[in-house]
């Protein structure tokens, strides 16, 4: 059996344009921090609740120290770019070693917002967390922060709570990956979906 995380997902999104989905690594820490700085001020602040430009390296770094077990991650290429350079991110960090539960993020770059993106990365990213081990997902948001709120509401996420601007919804990743296995028009989604899990006989790392 393939590695989920060995695999390259090739597809395209809504508007045609090629792309590929693979696992982030510790290499990719020059290409996360190329990422955020192409974030515009608005989309930095919403995702990591900063406008700031650069933000503290020791934070770019924990963004690419995955492991593939309590910190997976998955990122995107434009296939026909020039550079091909990254244009989205999504990650799963566990609270602790081994917890069934832990936070999920996603960034998308502006010029590539509302093209289905994000849905096929999170599709990859909840497929390797089954296989992992992780059952649930918190995601906290601002309050205006639309685009991830009805991402994650579509996929079935139970709102949690609201404070200070922030609300927090709890997204089952079994329940999840069948909503988007139900959501048979976003070809993305699907192509990421029969990629990742075949016959549902693609390995995860052995663990228990």
């Amino acid at each position: 059996m393939t590695r989920i995380d060995a695999i390259e997902v090739h597809s395209a999104l809504n508007d045609g344009t090629a792309v590929v989905l693979r696992t982030i690594t510790p290499d990719d820490e020059a290409l996360i921090r190329e990422g955020i700085a192409k974030l515009s001020a608005e989309s930095r602040y919403l995702r990591f609740f900063s406008a700031a430009p650069v933000l503290p390296q020791a934070v770019v770094h924990r963004l690419a120290e995955v492991d593939g077990h309590d910190h997976i991650a998955w990122g995107a290429i434009c296939d026909e770019c020039p550079d091909r350079p990254a244009i989205g991110a999504v990650h799963a960090v566990r609270y602790r070693h081994d917890g069934p539960v832990g936070e999920f993020s996603v960034a998308v770059l502006d010029a590539f917002h509302g093209r289905g993106l994000a849905r096929m990365m999170t599709a990859a990213l909840l497929v390797q967390c089954r296989a992992e081990g992780l059952a649930a997902l918190d995601v906290h948001m601002l309050c205006e922060n639309t685009a991830p709120r009805n991402l994650v509401k579509s996929m079935g996420a139970e709102w949690i709570s609201e404070s200070a601007g922030v609300a927090e919804y709890r997204l089952d990743v079994a329940a999840a990956i069948e909503a988007l296995r139900a959501d048979t028009g976003a070809q993305g989604v699907q192509d990421v979906l029969r990629a990742l899990e075949g016959g549902r006989g693609v390995a995860g790392d052995g663990r228990d």
